[in-house]
């Protein structure tokens, strides 16, 4: 048995058909992900981030290679998969608390469910707010709601489609702080994040995977040594970024010079 949280993608293609063409969408994408690792996808629109978000999930089925996550190959979604989209996708009739609520599934809860809820409430920040509505929260509240419910369960891997993406830029940077804070209080529990903003890979991850154009293939990681809380304005933090980008800039100029 492999462990809890530790991923594996190996040699994974998928195409689609669209007017009774196959088009690839990934190409020959391998990737190891450590147990309690934080790992940023980013790379131009288009280029399959999502598509191999949506594999790991386990809504994509239709792909070669394999996903295997703690030693055991993915088959379809599951509770030990939590998710986090670009909008936060509660249910409006529901409080808050039993939108969080709705990630506790099965009998093993029923016990302490209330105390669970509660605890994760703390731990996103929403203490007092249990008996809000989804209309009631600001954006950035309601995506910690989100968040909480993806992880009332403790799954062993969080996977995150651009969380943050839907925020004003002043929200989404103290959001940025507010979800490296969860993720290291939740102590272990791996995160996968599909973002378009370099600086916020850099700020959250220990590694930034970057995929080429489409067909989507891992084309470099890069890694982030940096201590933690990060200062985006430092050398080093800096230095990363202009790495980052160079990487995008020739990506940009092969895909120019390939058109022409």
């Amino acid at each position: 048995m492999g462990e809890s949280g530790a991923l594996q993608l190996s040699n994974l293609n998928k195409k689609f058909t669209v007017e009774g063409e196959k088009i690839s969408i990934i190409e020959n994408v391998n990737l190891t992900v450590s147990p309690g690792e934080f790992i940023s996808i980013i790379g131009p629109s288009g280029c399959g981030k999502t598509t191999l978000l949506r594999m790991i999930i386990g809504l994509e089925s239709d792909y070669e290679g394999d996903i295997i996550l703690a030693g055991k190959k993915l088959n379809g979604p599951s509770l030990n998969r939590g998710v986090v989209f670009q909008d936060h996708r509660l249910l409006p009739w529901l409080t808050i608390e039993k939108n969080v609520g709705l990630g506790l599934e099965g009998k093993k809860y029923a016990r302490n469910r209330k105390q669970i809820i509660q605890d994760h409430l703390e731990l996103v920040g929403l203490r007092g707010f249990e008996k809000a509505y989804p209309y009631q929260l600001s954006g950035g509240m309601a995506q910690r709601a989100s968040i909480a419910r993806a992880l009332v369960n403790r799954p062993e891997i969080l996977l995150l489609d651009e969380p943050l993406g839907a925020l004003d830029a002043l929200t989404r940077m103290y959001m940025q702080q507010e979800l490296e804070k969860i993720w290291q209080q939740e102590g272990g529990i791996t995160m996968i994040m599909v973002t378009h903003d370099v600086e916020e890979a850099i700020y959250l991850s220990d590694k930034v995977v970057i995929m080429s154009n489409r067909p989507g293939k891992l084309k470099k990681t890069i890694p982030v040594p940096l201590a933690r809380p990060r200062d985006r304005a430092s050398y080093d933090f800096i230095k990363i970024k202009e790495e980052v980008l160079r990487e995008f800039h020739l990506q940009a100029e092969h895909q120019f010079s390939y058109a022409i």
